[in-house]
């Protein structure tokens, strides 16, 4: 299956409409906010009326009391505005306070459910995808969507809801001039829906660019060891200038469609007061108008096109949390295939089997490549000792993989005790699976956290019952290999011990487990030769019922294996004696 986070449908989003889209897409991320929206609106609400009613008592004001040298009048009317303004001002506050919380807590529930959805997916979709991309899509394109909510949302609603009440306003005291005060606000709603688009798109480039920009340092600094060691700075620092120069281009490309709208709702506001102030002179002339009106007027005009200006600046907020959303979505979106059945399925496929593990007619390509596995099939007893060998890329570590369900087979089945590999639940089949790798992963934390890390015979348990168990699977000679035992620190980076001590730690993780199948990976490639048969003699000292699978290109630590299987060209062939092996083995060597 395609993982491959590299597409947004732009035509799609384009032809369905900016207000649209952003409506469908955003009313979703707010259904546990409804309280907060309740009150966040009714205080955009009365921010709104209170620009709304000024207008007409400072006209009044002018008309009938300043006119008539009311100085009484004007201080009582004055007091009013002053109460108006203060209700204004605490809605106002009461607003930013309830959606800064609401867009903390969105970015902090995205944020778990994002990170989530990528536990679930399967490890094709981390092999299409550079981790640095997906940090930036966790943490830059969410911090976009809390900006927009806590900063702009609420101010895009009360600019609808205060644009909207003028017009009203406008209209009813004049109605041809506040058909003229509106004209230009049409034009400018027009230019906008031509130009949103490509606004977008421009927004949703740049946080790509940034997302190409952060995998190249991801990649540089998890690989700069084996860069310096190979002094290919300058190839790295090329790349890095590569991906900065294209992130620059698109954040000046963004920044610029960004802004391209206060220059224009500018002007609108301009021609809208001008127009208003000249058609108002010669109305008063008329006598059809008076000077308190003209003046509460250009208010009203002010308060429509103040808004217009701050939906400008909002704008490009919307249309950068939107394509930041798109990017999100592509994560949250992913159908994994690598779904459980129902166990009842996969108990009417298979008979009951005597095999710990088998392969009938199992196929295997990765995405976009050509096969690595056609038509296996083979069987694994309990209890017994496999090899896996072959030359490189013959398939061996893909073999492995499929045992352990890292991935699923492009066609055939796997099956474990007799059942569908894909009807157990993942922490079930880890438990029955151990998996060591050629260069195993550690997490920040201790000895003891790691090895314990995922296996609940062991929670809650204290270091005595933890050495014992340690004493009792042989393994308490290889912690001498840590100064401080189960409380030397790890760090994930590896910095903090050599690679042979990681491959410890994840050999005394995965045999505490007692699983059912063993899968060593190369696991003594980076050991010295005294730990690796004291590794052998642990091995052997497993439960009679677990099953080993070694995968090896050093033959003596496969030579006490009970079968040997040739892996090469996509086939897995019983290569019987360990001569034998030792000879397909050269020649799988020099045919490749």
């Amino acid at each position: 299956m395609d993982y491959s986070l590299t597409k947004t449908d732009i035509e799609k989003e384009k032809r369905k409409g900016v207000i649209k889209t952003a409506w469908r897409r955003l009313v979703p991320l707010m259904a546990e906010e409804k309280r907060t929206l309740a009150v966040s609106m009714t205080a955009a609400l009365a921010n709104s009326a209170t620009s709304l009613i000024s207008p007409i008592i400072i006209a009044r004001i002018v008309d009938t009391y300043i006119a008539g040298h009311d100085f009484h009048g004007v201080l009582s009317f004055s007091g009013l505005l002053a109460i108006i303004f203060i209700i204004g001002l605490i809605a106002n506050y009461l607003q930013i306070i309830t959606m800064g919380g609401m867009g903390r807590r969105l970015l902090f529930n995205l944020r778990n459910k994002i990170f989530a959805k990528l536990q679930e997916l399967p490890v094709a979709f981390f092999n299409q995808n550079k981790s640095g991309d997906l940090i930036s899509r966790i943490n830059n394109d969410t911090d976009k969507l809390n900006q927009f909510f806590s900063q702009a949302l609420m101010q895009f609603v009360s600019s609808i809801v205060l644009m909207a009440g003028t017009a009203i306003f406008i209209v009813i005291i004049n109605p041809k001039l506040g058909i003229m005060a509106l004209i230009p606000a049409a034009a400018a709603m027009i230019v906008t829906r031509l130009l949103s688009p490509w606004v977008k798109r421009a927004n949703l480039k740049s946080l790509r660019a940034l997302g190409g920009m952060s995998g190249e340092i991801q990649e540089s600094i998890a690989n700069f060891k084996v860069i310096v060691a190979f002094n290919r700075l300058d190839y790295f620092r090329e790349r890095f200038k590569e991906a900065n120069e294209k992130n620059y281009s698109a954040s000046v490309s963004s920044g610029i469609a960004g802004n391209v709208f206060n220059p224009i709702y500018l002007l609108v506001s301009a021609l809208a007061q001008l127009s208003v102030l000249a058609y108002g002179i010669r109305l008063i002339e008329h006598g059809d108008f008076t000077v308190g009106l003209l003046i509460g007027f250009l208010l009203y005009v002010n308060n429509f096109y103040t808004p217009l200006r701050q939906l400008a600046s909002v704008w490009p907020s919307l249309q950068l949390a939107l394509a930041g959303l798109d990017r999100i979505s592509e994560v949250l979106n992913i159908k994994p295939d690598m779904e459980t059945i129902p166990r009842e399925e996969s108990d009417g496929q298979h008979p009951e089997s005597p095999f710990v593990l088998e392969f009938k007619n199992v196929s295997f390509r990765y995405e976009g490549g050509k096969g690595v596995l056609e038509n296996i099939s083979l069987s694994l007893e309990k209890g017994k000792t496999y090899a896996l060998v072959g030359p490189t890329g013959g398939g061996k570590t893909t073999t492995a993989s499929l045992m352990a369900r890292l991935y699923d087979p492009s066609e055939g089945t796997v099956f474990l005790e007799g059942r569908d590999i894909r009807s157990y639940e993942s922490r079930e089949r880890a438990k029955k699976i151990g998996f060591i790798l050629q260069d195993p992963f550690l997490f920040n934390g201790t000895v003891r956290e790691n090895i314990l890390y995922g296996n609940d015979d062991y929670a809650g348990s204290g270091s005595d019952e933890i050495d014992e168990a340690i004493k009792a699977s042989g393994l308490m000679k290889l912690m001498s290999r840590f100064p401080e035992g189960l409380d030397t620190r790890v760090a994930s980076s590896g910095d903090s011990m050599s690679l042979g001590q990681k491959q410890i730690i994840a050999f005394i993780r995965a045999v505490l487990r007692n699983p059912d199948i063993l899968i060593l990976d190369e696991a003594t490639a980076n050991i010295d030769t005294v730990t690796e048969q004291l590794l052998e003699e642990i091995i052997g000292k497993l439960p009679q019922k677990t099953t080993k699978v070694i995968i090896a290109h050093r033959l003596n630590t496969i030579e006490n294996a009970d079968c040997i299987f040739f892996v090469n060209a996509g086939h897995v062939t019983n290569a019987g004696s360990m001569q034998h092996a030792v000879d397909m083995l050269m020649h799988g060597e020099r045919a490749s």
